[in-house]
C-alpha cells in the first residue's frame, strides 16, 4: 500500500514539472507582461500629459494654428503638427495602397510558385531595411528627382518623404494581404471558373471581396505605421510646423517633433519638455481611432467559411 501512495506522490510531482503544467502558466506570464508594458506605457503618458495640461488649456492645444512651444511668447497649438502627420500618411497611402493591393494579388492569383518564392522574400528583405537608410534615400535620391521635375520643392519636404513612407508599408501590406487572399477557399475560386469568370473576374469579384476583412486589417496596421514613423520624416520632412496643403513645402511631423525635443537641451520637468507627453498621446489616440475603427470594418466585413 505504501509503495503504490509513493508512486501516485512520484507522478503527482513528475506532473508539476510536466511541460502541459508549466508551458500555459509560462505563457500567461508573458501574456501578463506584455499587458502591464502596455498600460506602464499608457500611464506615464497619462501622467506625464497632466502636467501639461495643467499649464496648458487642452482646447488651446487641439484647436490651436501655431505650434512655437520653444518660442519667447511660445504658442501650443498642435494643429501644425497633426496637419504634417496626415499629409504624409495621405501621401504614402496613396503610393503604397495601390502597389501592396496589386502585388498581393498578383501574388495570390498569378504568380507561379517558382516567381512566388522569389518575390515574396524580396518584398520582405524591404520590411528590414533600417528607416534611417530610407531617409537618407528620400533626401539624397527622390528629393533631387523631385527639383528636377518641380523646381520649386524645398529641399525637405513632406512629398518625398510620404513617397518613401508609402515604399516602407508597401511588403507589410502586399504580405498581409497576400495572406488574406491564400486563405479564400479554392471552392470559391472554382465555382466562380464554373460560372465561366475569367482569372481578373475571379480576383476582383470574387477573392478580394472574400478577403476584405484581412486587406483592411493589413491597410490599417501599414497607415499607422506610417502615422508613427519617425526617421524618414525627421531626414526628409524637415522641422517646420506649418499647416501648408503644398506637399512640395517643409512640414513636421508628431513624431519629428518628439525626437527634435527629446534629443535637445531642453529642461526636464519644464513645460517645453511635457509637450513631448502631450504630443506623444495625441499620437497615441489617433493610432487607438484608426485600429478601432479597422476593427469594426474587419468584424462587419468578416466571411466565415
Amino acid at each position: 500500500m505504501n509503495q503504490t501512495n509513493s508512486k501516485v506522490n512520484l507522478k503527482k510531482k513528475k506532473s508539476l514539472f510536466s511541460l502541459d503544467f508549466l508551458m500555459p502558466k509560462l505563457l500567461a506570464f508573458f501574456a501578463g507582461i506584455s499587458v502591464l508594458t502596455t498600460v506602464g506605457i499608457v500611464a506615464i503618458l497619462l501622467t506625464e500629459s497632466a502636467g501639461f495640461f495643467r499649464e496648458v488649456p487642452v482646447w488651446d492645444f487641439l484647436t490651436g494654428t501655431r505650434w512655437e512651444p520653444l518660442f519667447a511668447n511660445p504658442s501650443f497649438g498642435v494643429l501644425p503638427l497633426i496637419s504634417g502627420t496626415l499629409m504624409i500618411t495621405l501621401i504614402a497611402s496613396i503610393v503604397a495602397l495601390p502597389i501592396g493591393l496589386g502585388s498581393a494579388i498578383y501574388l495570390s492569383e498569378y504568380a507561379p510558385n517558382r516567381v512566388r518564392a522569389v518575390i515574396k522574400p524580396v518584398l520582405e528583405i524591404l520590411a528590414g531595411v533600417p528607416t534611417i537608410v530610407y531617409g537618407f534615400f528620400a533626401l539624397t535620391f527622390v528629393t533631387p528627382i523631385l527639383q528636377a521635375i518641380l523646381p520649386q520643392t524645398e529641399i525637405f519636404n513632406a512629398l518625398s518623404a510620404g513617397i518613401v513612407v508609402g515604399i516602407m508599408i508597401i511588403p507589410m501590406i502586399s504580405s498581409l494581404s497576400e495572406d488574406a487572399m491564400a486563405s479564400v477557399p479554392a471552392s470559391l475560386r472554382n465555382g466562380a471558373y464554373a460560372l465561366g469568370s475569367t482569372k481578373l473576374e475571379t480576383s476582383i469579384k470574387i477573392v478580394v471581396p472574400a478577403a476584405l476583412s484581412g486587406i483592411i486589417a493589413s491597410f490599417v496596421l501599414g497607415l499607422s505605421r506610417a502615422v508613427g514613423e519617425t526617421m524618414i520624416v525627421t531626414l526628409a520632412a524637415g522641422l517646420k510646423p506649418s499647416m501648408s496643403l503644398n506637399p512640395l513645402d517643409s512640414v513636421e511631423t508628431l513624431t519629428a517633433y518628439i525626437v527634435s525635443v527629446a534629443s535637445g537641451d531642453v529642461r526636464q520637468g519644464s513645460v517645453e519638455y511635457s509637450t513631448i507627453y502631450a504630443v506623444g498621446l495625441t499620437l497615441f489616440v489617433i493610432t487607438l481611432v484608426m485600429n478601432i475603427i479597422a476593427g469594426y470594418i474587419s468584424r462587419k466585413f468578416r466571411e466565415v467559411y
